[in-house]
């Protein structure tokens, strides 16, 4: 059962790593988007974009939270405890990064939406480096069961490492989607601007994803070898084609695919990392078996993870849905200022 319980957690992680680095990533290309003048258009659409959508993605975090303290509560006791300032920042991130993009399309004056703006951008840069930074701390192993928080537990060149393909990542995903945003708004000019985005976030992420392996390669043998053997391997090879695939569609102008691409490259990734730390949790010092809570626990979480699939997955699946098919435009001043009656709303 704590197997299983392990795998959900696994995969909720991937789920989060997807919806809430693709919102990530807009905040990147809203940072590097310019001035006030250049970067209009840019931030036009990535405030089109998320709206609708850059609140729900916090539901897979909650979910990670919530399984990894009641289902493995050592690893969660551990993690936090060590690694508990880069934790906190990128908290903090979240909060201050929510705070900046709900003010700063409300605030009149021009300087306070600059400065909205700017925590929405820099939080958007800062958190998931922070979280990237003690993902890579778990997977090199540098925490344990009794570890004190320390720098030298997440402030070291694997961490750093883990930390900016993280960040390449999600700039990644944000530019595939933006790019297919841009063609879906019929602003030509932003399919253009985007893609060339999201050909550079390609790049970066290949040279990060190789510091990443080479890192990974030294500091933690037991993951590389999972990675070059059995299912982490094959995990690793789809993450691979689904990369060069992504890479293709946005060469040939196919945005609407490349996102599929995109998406299968990060989860894929995420999914060969987990399987390849098999059987522990931090690698080499707590498996899944000596991390798991009661078994009573487990059962009920299954149970409970098990609802949540059939009625939060959907649920969350068709807001995206609707949201990529532009059924969730917001109103315009047009249709704020109709004088007549709306449709449907005659008498009969």
């Amino acid at each position: 059962m704590a197997g299983v319980v392990a795998f959900v957690l696994l995969l909720a992680v991937a789920a989060y790593a997807c919806g809430g680095g693709t919102d990530y990533g807009a905040g990147f290309w809203d940072l590097t988007a310019g001035g006030t003048e250049r970067g209009k258009r840019p931030r036009w659409l990535i405030d089109h974009a998320m709206a609708p959508v850059w609140e729900v993605n916090n539901v897979w975090l909650v979910f990670v939270l919530v399984l990894m303290w009641t289902g493995f509560p050592v690893m969660f006791q551990t993690v936090f405890t060590a690694l508990w300032l880069p934790l906190a920042l990128a908290a903090l991130g979240m909060v201050l990064r929510g705070a900046g993009f709900a003010l700063r399309k409300p605030a009149r004056r021009l300087a306070r939406r600059r400065l909205y703006g700017a925590v929405f951008a820099i939080s958007s840069l800062l958190t998931p480096f922070f979280l990237g930074a003690a993902v890579g701390a778990i997977a090199t192993g540098r925490i344990a069961p009794g570890t004190e928080a320390s720098a030298d537990a997440w402030a070291n060149h694997a961490s750093l490492a883990f930390g900016l393909l993280t960040i390449a990542a999600t700039a990644l995903l944000g530019a595939v989607f933006l790019t297919a945003d841009a063609a879906r708004f019929d602003a030509p000019d932003l399919v253009g601007y985007f893609r060339l985005r999201a050909l550079a976030a390609l790049v970066a992420v290949a040279l990060t994803a190789v510091g990443v392996l080479l890192v990974t390669r030294g500091d933690s043998p037991h993951v590389w070898h999972g990675l070059t053997h059995g299912a982490g391997l094959a995990l690793a090879v789809v993450s691979l084609v689904c990369f060069a695939a992504t890479g293709l569609l946005v060469l040939r102008r196919r945005v609407h695919w490349a996102r599929f691409g995109a998406v299968g490259t990060v989860c894929a990734a995420v999914l060969a990392w987990g399987l390849a730390q098999r059987p522990y949790l931090i690698p080499t010092s707590l498996t899944v078996a000596d991390a798991a809570g009661d078994p009573q626990t487990l059962i009920w979480l299954s149970v409970v993870s098990l609802v949540a699939l059939l009625l939060v997955a959907p649920a969350v699946f068709f807001l995206y849905w609707l949201d990529t098919h532009g059924e969730l435009e917001p109103l315009t001043d047009s249709d704020l200022r109709r004088s007549g009656p709306a449709r449907g709303d005659e008498s009969p």
